[in-house]
């Protein structure tokens, strides 16, 4: 059995990724951002869901807070001493032509996508390091290798949260610790809920491609545990990623008509 912290755990990749470690026998801290804590519950943080749809949240974490990432640890070292699997799961959806997106949403994005992420991994090195073991699981996304016109910002956080994981398997790896990236390309998701900024005709593109992906969350954290388990530094988990990622590698002439025919499109649609 691991002890496992996932953010982002309300809804989404998040709840299915919670639900999935808990359904294999794994301890789980699911925390999110969205839901206060409520007394009279374990240990006066548990909050329960709002619809059938959303997981229950034991701790609230906003993933840009230093002091919810210390209060998680605290916790996490008083009711476990230890933590096995952190999941940098929560993130937000961004993006936007580069004469479009205003800088507050590079700004706005870079925090969350991508400082989000570094904070955690900052908050539980230490730990991993004394225990001499464990890993690091950050979700990215398929635009953190592959990228499409019109997502600038977006392309370039997760792109970062790549090369954050990779250094980090390079860093830690004579503590046992070990580090995966996770890149989905579009599932269905709750994600863009939280997407804002100038660009609407980008964010009525990716919004369709969300809403008409035949894969769901509950795919994709099927694939993350089967990658987890495999020792995976990259987890592309599921086949249009990992289409994708080959065209690039194998054929770049033919990546770069693609993207170019995807821009050309997205300039038609204002």
């Amino acid at each position: 059995m691991s002890r496992v912290l996932v953010t982002g755990a309300a809804s989404g990749l998040g709840a299915a990724l919670t639900a999935a470690f808990r359904a294999r026998g794994d301890e789980v801290l699911a925390t999110d951002v969205a839901y206060p804590v409520v007394t009279g519950s374990r240990d006066g943080r548990r909050a329960t869901s709002s619809t059938s749809e959303e997981a229950d949240v034991e701790m609230r974490l906003d993933i840009t807070s230093d002091d919810d990432w210390a209060a998680a640890r605290a916790w996490v070292e008083e009711h476990w001493g230890g933590l096995d699997v952190l999941v940098n799961n929560a993130g937000i959806a961004g993006g936007g032509r580069i004469d479009v997106a205003g800088i507050d949403e590079w700004q706005w994005i870079l925090e969350v996508n991508l400082l989000g992420v570094v904070r955690g991994c900052r908050t539980f090195t230490p730990v991993f390091k004394q225990q001499r073991s464990g890993r690091i699981v950050n979700v990215a996304s398929l635009a953190g290798l592959v990228h499409p016109a019109g997502m600038a910002s977006y392309n370039a956080v997760k792109a970062g949260v790549v090369a954050l994981t990779e250094t980090l398997g390079h860093e830690l790896a004579s503590y046992g610790v070990q580090a995966s990236v996770v890149c989905p390309s579009y599932f269905r998701t709750n994600l863009m809920a939280s997407l804002r900024g100038q660009d609407e005709a980008l964010g009525a593109v990716v919004t369709q491609l969300v809403e008409g992906s035949p894969i769901s969350a509950d795919d994709i954290a099927a694939a993350v545990l089967a990658g987890i388990d495999a020792g995976d530094e990259v987890i592309l988990p599921d086949p249009a990623a990992r289409a994708a990622y080959d065209l690039k590698l194998r054929n770049r002439p033919a990546y770069d008509e693609q993207m170019r025919h995807q821009a050309a499109r997205l300039d038609q649609l204002g």
